[in-house]
């Protein structure tokens, strides 16, 4: 499995962004209330996170040889990561789409906008964690000094 290229996730966050900017958009056409992220959503990402470098630490410590592990929970553990890093890129993109919604009106909502700031935090924080866990995750290199036989 290849590692979460940036590419990847910066198109997540763009399509997320895009996405979340025109439904808001389209809702306050309509005369509709807009969506605004929960602050319960940013507390989730930032546990989510914690969660996922929480697995990813005994997988860390067996790559580096102190114990033995079981390569499907390090499998496992190595997924939910990259899933973690593309989920937490698109909600990033959508928080920041809806963001950048509320601080284009003429009153901008104070606390619309700090749940959106804060969500677009926590999200990024959530793609560090992941990226750090997928790294964790990650086998050492071959020695170079041994030779494979023939």
């Amino acid at each position: 499995m290849t590692r979460t290229r940036p590419l990847a996730l910066i198109v997540a966050a763009l399509v997320g962004a895009a996405a979340a900017f025109a439904l808001d958009s389209l809702l306050a056409m309509r005369g509709v209330a807009v969506l605004v992220p929960p602050v319960s959503l940013a507390v989730a990402l930032v546990l989510i996170g914690v969660v996922v470098l929480a697995l990813a630490w005994p997988v860390r410590r067996a790559a580096k040889g102190e114990r033995r592990i079981d390569p499907f929970y390090a499998l496992r553990a190595v997924v939910l990561a990259k899933a973690s890093a593309l989920a937490g890129a698109l909600l990033a993109g959508g928080a920041a789409g809806i963001l950048l919604y509320l601080l284009t009106r003429a009153v901008v909502p104070l606390g619309s906008t700090l749940a959106a700031g804060g969500t677009v935090v926590a999200a990024v924080l959530l793609v560090v964690a992941a990226l750090v866990a997928e790294h964790w995750c990650a086998l050492p290199p071959d020695d170079p000094t041994e030779e494979t036989p023939a």
